[in-house]
Order: C-alpha cells, then sequence, then structure tokens
C-alpha cells in the first residue's frame, strides 16, 4: 500500500508544472474577479479617506475571493493526503477565516466582540449552512446519508464543546444568586472574579483541546488493524467510493505551489480582516446595530459569504438549466453535505481554547463565561441539529427546520444588548464598561 508520504510527492507520477497551476489557482472560480479589489480595499483603510461603511464593504468584497480559494487548496490537496487527513485540512482551512478574525479581535481586546463572533459562527454552522445542504440536497430524494459512527462521534464532541461553555454560566449564576441571597456583604469583587473565572477558563481550555486531539487520534486511527472510517460496516456506499475516486483523480495544481499560495492567501486574509474589524466599531457606534447582533450574526456571516455566492450563483444556473432544458440534470446524491458541523466542533473544541490560552501568554482577560443568552444559542442549535442527524439522515424539511431556527436566532439578536456585568468581567487593563 502506498505511503502517505509517497502519495503526497506523486512517486512515479508526473507532476503539474508551476505555470499551469498557476493558471488554474486564477482561474478556479469566477469570484477571482474580485481579488482585483483586494489593493483598493487597502488603500481605501490606509489612505483614511473613505467612510466607515466604504472600508467595511471593500473588506468583506476582498475577504469573498480568499475564502473560495481556500475551499480549492483543501480540495486539491486531499488528493495528495487522502480523504481523512484532507477533510482535517479542508476543515481547518474554512475556519481560517473566523479563526484570524478572532485572534485579531483578542489583540484589539475587543472580548466581548470575540464571545459573540464564537457564538456566532458556531451557530452558523450548525444551522444555516448545513440547514441550506439538506434543504437543496433533499429536495429530489426522499431522504439523504450520512456517516452513522462519524455523526454518532460528532454528537459527543459538540455536546461536551457546549457544556463546557455551560459550566461557567452555571458557576457564576451560582454565586450571583448566592451573594443577593445573603444577608450579609459577601458578594466577591469583580477582581476575584475575574480571576476564577480566568483560572476555570484556562482549565477548560485545556482539557477541551485534549478532547479534540484525542478524537483525530480516533478518528484517523481508530483501534483495530486496518480500520478507518471508510471501511467501517454502516458506512454508506457513495462514501465508501470517495476514497478511490481521489486516488484515481489527477490534481490540477502542484502541491507545491498549492502551498505556496495557501501561505500567501493566510497573510492576506490576516491583514485584510483585520481592516474589517477597524470597520466594525464605527459602525456599531453610529447605526442601531448592536456589538452582540455584529458579532452573533454579521461577522460570521461574512465567512460564509464565499461559500453563499457559489450556492446562490449554482442555483440560479441549476434551476435556468432545467426551466430552458439546456442540459440534462445532474442525478440527486445520496450523500448528505455536513461537513459545516465538522467546523463548528473544530471550532468548539480547538480554536477557542487556542484563543483562550493564547489570552492567557498575550495576558489578555479572555475567560470562557459567556451571556446567558448566547450559552441558550449553543444549547438551542446543539440540542436540534443532533436531534435532526441522531438516526444519520436527513431531508429536506429538516433542512428547512434549521434554517428556520437561525432566522429565529438573528430576529431575537437584533433586539439583545448583553449583559454588562458579564462584559465588565472581560474588561483589560485600563479599559473601561463603555468601550
Amino acid at each position: 500500500m502506498i505511503s502517505r508520504w509517497d502519495r503526497f510527492r506523486r512517486k512515479g507520477k508526473k507532476n503539474v508544472g508551476v505555470l499551469d497551476s498557476v493558471k488554474r489557482i486564477v482561474t478556479c472560480s469566477w469570484l477571482n474577479i474580485l481579488i482585483l479589489v483586494t489593493p483598493v480595499a487597502w488603500w481605501a483603510h490606509f489612505s483614511g479617506r473613505f467612510h466607515y461603511s466604504v472600508n467595511f464593504s471593500l473588506s468583506f468584497l476582498t475577504i469573498i475571493p480568499h475564502e473560495k480559494l481556500f475551499d480549492f487548496y483543501g480540495e486539491q490537496m486531499q488528493l495528495y493526503l487522502g480523504k481523512d487527513v484532507g477533510d482535517l485540512l479542508t476543515i481547518t482551512l474554512n475556519n481560517v477565516v473566523e479563526g484570524t478574525l478572532a485572534i485579531i479581535l483578542l489583540t484589539k481586546c475587543r472580548l466581548k466582540l470575540l464571545q459573540s463572533t464564537i457564538t456566532g459562527v458556531v451557530v452558523l454552522h450548525l444551522l444555516l449552512i448545513p440547514g441550506a445542504a439538506f434543504f437543496t440536497g433533499g429536495a429530489q430524494v426522499w431522504e439523504q446519508d450520512l456517516h452513522p459512527a462519524h455523526t454518532q462521534l460528532n454528537h459527543s464532541l459538540l455536546t461536551v464543546g457546549v457544556l463546557a461553555l455551560l459550566l461557567p454560566a452555571i458557576f457564576y449564576s451560582a454565586v450571583s444568586g448566592s451573594a443577593s441571597d445573603s444577608t450579609t456583604n459577601s458578594a466577591p469583587s469583580t477582581e476575584v472574579l475575574q480571576t476564577e473565572f480566568l483560572q476555570m477558563s484556562r482549565g477548560l481550555a485545556v482539557i477541551l483541546l485534549l478532547i479534540y486531539i484525542a478524537s483525530r487520534i480516533y478518528y484517523h486511527n481508530p483501534p483495530g488493524k486496518g480500520h478507518n472510517m471508510l471501511n467501517h460496516p454502516d458506512t454508506p456506499e457513495e462514501l465508501r467510493n470517495a476514497e478511490d475516486k481521489l486516488a484515481h483523480t489527477e490534481p490540477k495544481v502542484n502541491q507545491w505551489v498549492c502551498l505556496v499560495f495557501l501561505a500567501v492567501n493566510v497573510g492576506v486574509m490576516a491583514a485584510t480582516a483585520e481592516w474589517l474589524a477597524d470597520s466594525i466599531e464605527p459602525m456599531v457606534a453610529a447605526t442601531s446595530v448592536t456589538q452582540e447582533w455584529s458579532g452573533i450574526v454579521l461577522l460570521p456571516i461574512v465567512s460564509f459569504s464565499a461559500d453563499g455566492a457559489i450556492a446562490v450563483g449554482y442555483f440560479i444556473h441549476r434551476t435556468l438549466s432545467r426551466l430552458l432544458k439546456l442540459k440534462t440534470p445532474e442525478a440527486p446524491t445520496t450523500l448528505a453535505k455536513a461537513e459545516a458541523i465538522d467546523l463548528s466542533i473544530q471550532f468548539l473544541l480547538f480554536w477557542t481554547p487556542v484563543v483562550t490560552l493564547l489570552g492567557w501568554w498575550t495576558n489578555k482577560p479572555l475567560n470562557l463565561l459567556f451571556d446567558f443568552f448566547e450559552v441558550g444559542l449553543l444549547i438551542g442549535a446543539c440540542f436540534l441539529v443532533n436531534y435532526v442527524t441522531q438516526d444519520a439522515k436527513t431531508n429536506w424539511i429538516e433542512g428547512f427546520a434549521l434554517l428556520c431556527f437561525y432566522v429565529m436566532i438573528v430576529l431575537c439578536t437584533w433586539f439583545y444588548n448583553g449583559q454588562p456585568a458579564i462584559a465588565n468581567l472581560l474588561l483589560c487593563p485600563g479599559s473601561t464598561a463603555t468601550e
């Protein structure tokens, strides 16, 4: 059996040329035309001549093609790494935008906005993206299949990740309740509470990281000789054929060129995400948009913009093709697309702990005490998506239910202004409650 290293360097096979690779990267999507907006967005930021809404719009448009390029790089690297490792890389790349934005908000000490963004990213990946996939994918078939073993593992990981954020909220509620019921002045000071929650959160972060690492070991190297998720007895047939299809598909891009362009893309994304974050504060101050709504709804939508644009364009093209009978419609697949759930799990169990520990290293008081409203959103989203996928099958009405619940969250969040007492525990040294 061919080793991973031999597969990566395509031993015995002709590799793709550098110029051909660059050409195919540039022409991989019609969204790449928006790359031309990148220098304009940077110039607008540094010149300081434009309204914050212009800077936000330009940065938003710039992120779209670069986010789509991450998808393309991930698809190409799957051909060199195999489906299991390739899927992990694709999931990580799809979280790069949100992870970069989280680190930027941490360095700027916008910790409350950071917490809201974490909530929004997880909720979007649990409800909006899989809801849209189940709704459109199941429109022409009775039901679609998920990998039973993978789905069961995801249920456990997602639940423990959400419950880990529930623990600090329960602790805070108990402490606040006991202090208010006491006849003596026994309420702990803000400084004491902040220290306790920082210590608690850093311990939880380490444990969550251990859970994620252990889950990757189990998923990519399950017990038993020769066992993997693709040869599990309950694996759907279409998924069984995925690895064979990858092994016989020729890549379009040289693996080294792909890695170089990937590194450049990460750098451009990081800078553009910072310009985007800079334009959020004046927008919140000048409009009726709350910080909570911008974090829970607006910023996570940025990460979905590329996939959303592609999905809308594909839907219009497919609809017109069917109405005008331009070509024979493709046979519907029975395999449901639920990769976004893996994205939310990675963000809960990997990116959130990493950012928390990074805050410890940089002396930023980021803790895992989220607003009760945000914790409630996460619990509700977790419950619904686990219930929908519990039988490892989905259909279009279940996807529609996920979409509708996401719209409910967007609506209710518009009227939410946060919990000042919890926000005060996230203040950096020298900051005030109004910042």
